[in-house]
């Protein structure tokens, strides 16, 4: 029996109890958490705004060590320190076969299994696959990385989600090339992982936007040359840093109808909107025909970085290695897992970057 977080219904809040968990079958792998991040996808899919068959164990954030590994496991072994994968690419479908493995058609497949149970029979699914808010759990071989080295597994555990996502959503969805503007809407764990890399990538101006003041330094610490509190002015005020044209890209890291449609009109003529936030069905961004013409702007979708967490990973690694890239600056909150409640309030306020579970081991 280990301690987990439990969503036992959609809307309800989590439920800090005992599971049981199944030994490794073929092909699976025991990992013990060492470190798990509380994402804004893990509210969502609490809410309902994803749907997650309950009642599950959620987190999909993680890195921790491979107890034991069933029948066929081969590129891992029990001492083994690993990075969770919440979206392993099946290499099979239609997108894997045009390598677009963020797009795989099974990806999720996972989440509909059956997990563990509780300690009085309960059936529960692993929420986006991997469980990652446990004190242990069992997952798809091709849901865990081999760590990279040099990294401490409690910040490697960032690598799996906001990192890659924010990564990604510069690197391969808006492809900031040097010496272009860029600013960033929301400045949580993703979004500040977004203006780190928007710094990497040498983008000159980088604007920060969110509705906390208290977000500033964080922002700029991050990579933000500026900060501007999210209001109705907020894409006249991004003009105006960006020399009256407007940014060249912007990365919407909200969901909110209201801010991807400030971060389109905050870009220049012919700029590149990505919108990387989860928003829910009713949020409906709207445009006029001739808008969309004159201004000749990309609006696109970014799933998780556009990312190949086997291709990128050590890329990120490398960085963070050098110190161009600091894992640590994300983290405002490192707390137990029984403080989980406060984490999920903190992410509907607005307060704070990422939340990082410590489990007791490390």
């Amino acid at each position: 029996m280990v301690r987990a977080a439990v969503l036992p219904a959609v809307g309800s809040p989590l439920e800090i109890t005992d599971i049981e968990l199944p030994e490794p079958g073929p092909g699976r792998v025991r990992v013990r958490l060492t470190a798990a991040g509380v994402c804004h996808s893990d509210l969502s899919l609490s809410d309902g705004t994803m749907r997650v068959p309950v009642p599950a164990v959620l987190g999909h954030e993680g890195a921790g060590t491979v107890v034991s590994v069933g029948e066929g496991v081969t590129h891992v072994a029990p001492g083994d320190g690993v990075v969770l994968n919440w979206a392993p690419s099946c290499g099979t479908c239609h997108h894997c076969g045009i390598g677009e493995v963020w797009l795989c058609a099974n990806a999720l497949a996972g989440a509909a299994d059956i997990h563990a149970r509780t300690a009085d029979g309960r059936e529960l699914h692993p929420g986006l696959n991997v469980a990652a808010f446990a004190e242990e759990t069992v997952v798809a071989a091709g849901c865990v990385i081999p760590a990279p080295e040099g990294i401490p597994l409690t910040e490697a555990a960032l690598l799996g989600c906001a990192v890659l996502t924010g990564w990604g959503a510069v690197h391969h969805s808006a492809r900031v090339r040097e010496g272009e503007s860029v600013a960033v809407f929301g400045a949580g764990g993703v979004g500040l992982a977004t203006l780190q890399s928007a710094r990497i990538a040498g983008a000159s101006t980088i604007v920060a936007v969110d509705v906390s003041p208290e977000k500033e330094q964080l922002a700029r610490d991050a990579g933000a040359t500026e900060f501007v509190l999210a209001s109705d002015t907020t894409a006249k005020e991004i003009r105006r840093l960006t020399g009256g044209q407007g940014a060249d890209v912007a990365i919407e890291c909200v969901g909110r109808a209201t801010t991807i449609r400030t971060a389109w009109e905050s870009t220049r003529r012919g700029g590149r909107t990505t919108v990387v936030g989860i928003g829910g069905k009713d949020q409906q961004v709207t445009f006029n025909a001739l808008e969309i013409f004159h201004w000749g702007r990309t609006l696109s979708g970014c799933v998780y970085g556009n990312s190949d967490p086997a291709r990128d990973l050590p890329v990120l690694a490398g960085h963070a290695r050098a110190g161009r890239l600091d894992l640590a600056g994300l983290v405002t909150d490192r707390i137990g897992l029984e403080d989980i409640a406060s984490a999920f309030d903190n992410m509907r306020t607005g307060r704070g970057g990422r939340a990082l579970i410590l489990f007791g081991q490390q």
